[in-house]
């Protein structure tokens, strides 16, 4: 595994992270506790320390999932991020809640459910720039990293063109920008990456595998069970992303390499993105998405920094 620095937060965190929406049950599988520690056992044996959660991956049931096994496990190894500003109320849906009393609320609930006396990165999920632009909420947010509560603060942009509040970050003190990117879409290398690198934050990537479309599994004209979230999206758009990726597939992947382990190498390539963080549903998921650690590492040694 390689480690590069989340930018000014100075945290070193494997280039491949887990991603855990699944866990929340709204990805066409519930899991067990068995069933996680299982794949963060595995990834932590392939040297993956970082986890990207969120409160409202169900109530909180995502982080829950990980708290538990973290209580049984050495959480200094860890680094752990979760994010604010949801509530889930029901598969699917969510209230918004942006205040800076709603978000100490889910920030301790946050603590609770991981069982962790501190968040390594907390980040402020897919809002409005209208909530965005609360210097209460920031400077209430400041106060839980001097009481120890949060180590850094990050921003997780709901449109991955969203150059305000990524131009913005180092006002309100986030250290680090979590942007969908991936070779479907590829937008934020316009503007949100320079913006990036200009003012050393740190690079989350995620959706790397387009929602799955780039693993190689799914052929155009895929259905997917109306538990899984990708059944709500336009099913044009899918058909469409499903045969750009089996494009992609035969005229880019190296013939024999596995679709998943290209596409995360693919986004490891640009020079500011510092972690991708794929969901995963089972150990032999981790296993191919760690291996775009030793890909990059062999036929792009340039991609790599500190």
């Amino acid at each position: 595994m390689i480690y590069r620095r989340l930018g000014k937060t100075g945290l070193k965190i494997s280039v491949i992270g887990v991603g855990t929406w699944q866990f929340g049950g709204e990805w066409g599988q519930s899991f067990s506790q068995d069933e996680v520690d299982a794949i963060l056992d595995r990834a932590g044996e392939l040297g993956i320390n970082f986890i990207d959660t969120a409160e409202c991956y169900g109530d909180h049931l995502s982080e829950k999932l990980i708290g538990d096994y973290l209580s049984r496990r050495k959480r200094e190894d860890w680094v752990v991020a979760t994010k604010f500003g949801h509530h889930f109320t029901n598969m699917f849906e969510r209230t918004q809640e942006w205040t800076a009393e709603q978000v100490l609320k889910q920030l301790d609930d946050s603590l609770l459910a991981l069982r962790t006396d501190y968040i390594d990165l907390y980040q402020f999920h897919s809002g409005t720039d209208e909530m965005f632009n609360n210097d209460e909420l920031w400077t209430v947010l400041d106060k839980q990293k001097q009481a120890g509560k949060i180590r850094h603060l990050g921003t997780s942009i709901g449109s991955n063109a969203n150059l305000y509040q990524t131009a913005s970050s180092t006002k309100v003190g986030s250290e680090s920008i979590q942007v969908v990117y991936n070779r479907l879409d590829r937008v934020p290398e316009e503007q949100v990456f320079p913006s990036c690198q200009e003012q050393d934050l740190g690079v989350l990537a995620r959706v790397p595998l387009a929602s799955g479309f780039l693993s190689g599994k799914y052929k155009p004209g895929t259905v997917f069970d109306s538990s899984d979230v990708r059944n709500r999206k336009d099913a044009e758009l899918v058909n469409n992303q499903l045969v750009m990726a089996q494009q992609v597939q035969e005229q880019e992947v190296p013939a024999g390499m596995d679709m998943a382990t290209w596409a995360l190498a693919w986004c490891l390539k640009h020079p500011a993105v510092t972690s991708v963080i794929p969901g995963c549903k089972n150990p032999a998921q981790v296993e191919a998405n760690a291996a775009a650690a030793k890909y990059v590492a062999s036929n792009h040694p340039q991609a790599w920094k500190e």
